[in-house]
């Protein structure tokens, strides 16, 4: 049973030209890079504090806090945006050479723009959830309809409803849980970057300037990804639904997909000891 991480214990910080981008550092070996997701309330420690340990007994874990989630400085803009270019600043200012990704939902996108553009850096890329687009169900989805409400109007409810939309059992959310998630999600600056991304009027004018925008949209060049990867996903995931999966498991060139049952949005915390069995099996293969 591998040990159990403390937060202070691992946490860094590294400054950039834009600001301070702090991480988590555990482990020793070849490197691998951990990109969580967005939300109220998320960061890379809790999207990955579950699996690190038994990561970090193969890789040297980084797992960075990207601007605007209340870790890391904020950069300013939309932090979706802004975190496509906290990768690239992050590795330079660490001098990382080559290393695997780990993306989760907004991370595996992020870490599929950087795989990209920089193919010699990445030996394998594991996504979970969230790439892709709708096929087959409507969008947006349930859980980034409850996501919206909170950050318009938030109440220590609509955050449940939210939280509850990610997995597919309830019983992972639990108070501590409740609480821990509401104490950051509702701090003013963090709730402000939140609104930049998921308040009603920002996503509805970010879905209009993707509809008008003049390049391909980022699920329609995933056929350029020369990084072997592996898709993960819940098979009951009511923020990004199965069908999402459809276009990068038929358009990534190496791509393998593995869906979890019994499993929602948070697939590295619902199904953490399956996840950490596939991965680490697909990471450390020849």
């Amino acid at each position: 049973m591998p040990a159990e991480l403390s937060h202070d214990e691992t946490l860094r910080e590294v400054t950039t030209e834009q600001g301070v981008l702090r991480y988590h550092e555990a482990g020793d070996g070849p490197t691998l890079l951990l990109l969580h997701g967005s939300g109220p309330g998320v960061t890379g420690w809790r999207n990955y504090r579950g699996v690190l340990p038994a990561f970090a007994e193969h890789f040297r874990c980084l797992a960075l806090e990207f601007p605007g989630f209340g870790v890391s400085d904020d950069f300013g803009g939309h932090p979706m945006v802004t975190a496509f270019g906290a990768v690239p600043a992050f590795v330079e200012a660490l001098g990382l050479d080559q290393f695997s990704i780990v993306g989760n939902s907004m991370g595996g996108g992020v870490g599929i723009g950087y795989a990209i553009g920089n193919p010699d850096k990445v030996s394998k890329l594991v996504t979970i959830g969230g790439i892709g687009t709708n096929l087959l169900s409507p969008g947006p989805a349930e859980g980034i309809r409850l996501l919206q409400d909170f950050v318009d109007n938030p109440s220590r409810d609509a955050l449940v409803r939210w939280l509850h939309s990610m997995v597919y059992d309830p019983s992972v959310i639990t108070e501590e849980l409740i609480e821990e998630r509401w104490a950051l999600a509702t701090d003013p600056d963090t709730l402000a970057s939140a609104r930049r991304m998921y308040g009603k009027e920002a996503f509805t004018n970010m879905v209009k300037m993707m509809q008008v925008s003049k390049g391909p949209l980022p699920w329609a060049m995933m056929h350029r990804l020369k990084t072997p990867t592996l898709v993960t996903w819940g098979r009951d995931d009511r923020v990004s639904p199965l069908d999402m999966a459809l276009i990068p498991m038929r358009t990534i060139p190496d791509a393998e997909t593995h869906v979890f049952p019994n499993c929602g949005h948070w697939t590295m915390i619902e199904a953490k000891d399956a996840f950490t069995r596939v991965v680490l099996e697909y990471l450390t293969r020849d």
